[in-house]
């Protein structure tokens, strides 16, 4: 098997510019996801029972149907209810209510390990139950759900691919757009994984030095 060198050369600067959409939108899905994770989580620990109903239902939901359905829903769905977005943002929307639903049994999982004691401890001085959630329980619980929540990041980052079918022009679709002008899948594929395991690379390397800067509690 030949390689052609000159699509590859070709090829490299217009995967790169895939990269940037890809790590952009990565970006902001993961913190909208991350933030709406550690919410949920917090209140199916500590809300009122319908509160922790919805929440339970919204996880299962999001762990019981496939990120691609998801991903028509939202592109498809919020047009019908009046509220027209771009391809950009029907995904980012799409991947970071998918990202919090997992982010979501992280967290309810990791702070509600955290030992009994300390919650005892902390109402004897008076505090709420909120307050021993989000001052107690969770700064102590971060380091611990910190391996987990960067394999949530990475797999957020991985499912920006199916962003393609709604013709995103993230990695995956420049690529995509490549193969079919120039019909090259071989070398175009091969690159693709080696873009998307560098990305990762890096990230799971700076997941590991934030890890190792957080206080042992």
């Amino acid at each position: 098997m030949s390689i052609d060198w000159s699509v590859v050369q070709m090829a490299i600067p217009l995967l790169a510019e895939g990269t940037v959409m890809t790590l952009k939108i990565a970006a902001i899905a993961g913190i909208l996801g991350l933030a709406g994770g550690v919410a949920l989580g917090l209140i199916s620990l500590g809300g009122l029972a319908p509160a922790r109903w919805m929440v339970r239902a919204y996880v299962d939901f999001i762990r019981g149907t496939p990120l691609l359905i998801q991903i028509f829903i939202v592109f498809f769905g919020l047009p019908a209810m009046g509220l027209r977005l771009g391809e950009f943002w029907a995904g980012v929307i799409a991947l970071s209510l998918n990202c919090a639903g997992y982010v979501a049994e992280v967290v309810r999982g990791t702070v509600g390990a955290v030992e009994k004691g300390q919650t005892e401890a902390a109402k004897s001085i008076g505090m709420t139950h909120g307050k021993i959630l989000v001052y107690v329980l969770l700064p102590q619980s971060i380091r611990p759900m910190m391996p987990a929540l960067t394999n949530d990041v990475i797999t957020l980052l991985k499912n920006t691919s199916l962003l393609s079918v709604i013709s995103v022009y993230e990695l995956t679709r420049s690529g995509q757009a490549i193969i079919a002008s120039h019909f090259a899948p071989v070398e175009i594929f091969t690159l693709l994984a080696i873009y998307y395991y560098a990305i990762i690379s890096v990230l799971s390397w700076i997941s590991r030095v934030i890890e190792r800067r957080l206080p042992a509690w």
